[in-house]
Formats: structure tokens, sequence, C-alpha cells
């Protein structure tokens, strides 16, 4: 056991810092890493010297939660960046299933530290929206819903947790759901309803190549085509739009 953690762990993270690097991960304001003790801009300190600092000092049950969000963060940008590589390896199968493998164990490892975040700090809506992200990517739907709604319970409207919990209800087939979700981000935050119609189409594709409820995929690829037009038509009136315009 020990000699796995030696000789394998170092390889893993090894390859997850390269996807990391080369697959860039867009991460909204709200899901910002936390700052800790011993961070700050003036200091151009960045989490990991806010760990380091923390360690040193008696650190409160919140700055200890904050700690764990921010190493979780990092799990789970190596777990997208293994499971966009894993996405892109459709025609190799033993780099499509060892993608996935590792994109599983990080997924895993950041949701324990999301775990024991809430824990120590339960009105941490961003990290109970993250026990909801890993508990999704690992396939634990139910799970999922119930922490994003903590999330949204702790921090009303929170759009990130309404975008994350709308592509739960999509892996649900709650597509009623999922569209009502949408409406909401659209009257609210185009910039986060933007990636959840995204998702959406990604949704639609996936669905036509599998097969499934034909009616319902094709309704729902409709509603999306509406929906990006009449967002592409009325992107000027929005503050960001009118901004765009001027350039």
């Amino acid at each position: 056991m020990i000699k796995s953690l030696e000789h394998g762990f170092p390889r893993r993270l090894l390859a997850a810092c390269v996807l990391a690097a080369m697959i860039p991960v867009a991460w909204s304001l709200g899901d910002a890493p936390a700052p800790t003790p011993g961070t700050g801009a003036a200091a151009g300190a960045g989490p990991g010297a806010g760990a380091a600092a923390g360690a040193g000092a008696q650190a409160s049950p919140v700055d200890h939660a904050r700690l764990l969000y921010n190493t979780g963060i990092d799990d789970v940008q190596k777990a997208d960046a293994f499971d966009a590589a894993a996405a892109a390896a459709s025609t190799d199968e033993g780099k499509k299933a060892k993608s996935a493998s590792d994109a599983r164990f990080y997924y895993s490892a950041a949701l324990a530290k999301f775990q024991q975040a809430v824990q120590l700090d339960p009105k941490m809506h961003q990290a109970w929206n993250y026990v909801g992200y890993t508990h999704r990517k690992l396939g634990d739907y139910d799970d999922a819903l119930a922490a994003y709604e903590q999330a949204l319970a702790l921090q009303p409207g929170y759009p990130e947790a309404i975008e994350y919990r709308a592509e739960a209800f999509l892996a649900l087939n709650r597509i009623k759901d999922a569209q009502q979700s949408y409406l909401d981000l659209f009257a609210t935050n185009r910039a986060v309803a933007s990636k959840l119609l995204d998702a959406m189409k990604t949704w639609v594709a996936s669905r036509k190549s599998s097969g499934g409820d034909v009616a319902a995929v094709n309704d729902l690829d409709k509603w999306v085509q509406e929906r990006a037009q009449i967002a592409a038509q009325t992107a000027s009136l929005t503050r960001e739009g009118s901004a765009a315009s001027w350039h």
C-alpha cells in the first residue's frame, strides 16, 4: 500500500498538473478560493502560502474550513482536466478509461475536503455548492441535489448553485426543472445562464448520439435554439452587452 502511494500518486499528480495547464478551467468569482490566514493581494500570496502560514498558527475552525475548501478546489481543477481528457479520448479506450479513473480519484478527494469544510463551517455556501458538484460528477445525483439545496438555503439565488443543480436535473431527465433554472438565471445572471445553455446543448448532443426519448430531446433542442436566439437578440439590453457594443 505504501509502495503504491510512493510510486503511483506522483505520476498521477504530474499528469494532473500537465492537463490542468493545457485545459484552462474558468472559475466564477462566486466560487473563487476563499481568503485564508496569511494571504492577501498586498503580500501576493496564493492559497499555498496561506496554508503554510495557517499551519504555523492556531487556526480557527472557519480558517481550517477555508484551507480545506481551497485545496478541494485544486483537486476539482485536476479532476475537471482529466474529465475533459476522457471526453476527448473517444477513440482511445485505454486513455479514456485511465483519464476517467484519475478524474474520479480527484473528485473523490475533493469531495472529502468539501465535506470536512462544511462540518467545520456549516455556513460556507461555496463549499456546500462543491459538495454538490463533486457528488454530481461522481454520479450521486440525490446527494448532489441535497447539497445544492443547502447552498441555496444559505445563499438564496446563488447563481453557480442554480446552474450546477440544473445540470443534475438534466442528468436525471428533469428537463422542465432545468428549463426553469435557465429562465431564473436569464433574469438575474446572463453569464451563468449562458453556461447552462451550453450544458444543455452538450446534453442534447449526447442524448442524440446515445438514443433515448427522441421526442423529449428534440423538444429541448428546439427550446435551446429559441432561447439562444432570444439571448442574442437581447444581449445589447444588458449592462455587459451595452458595454461591449461600444468597442
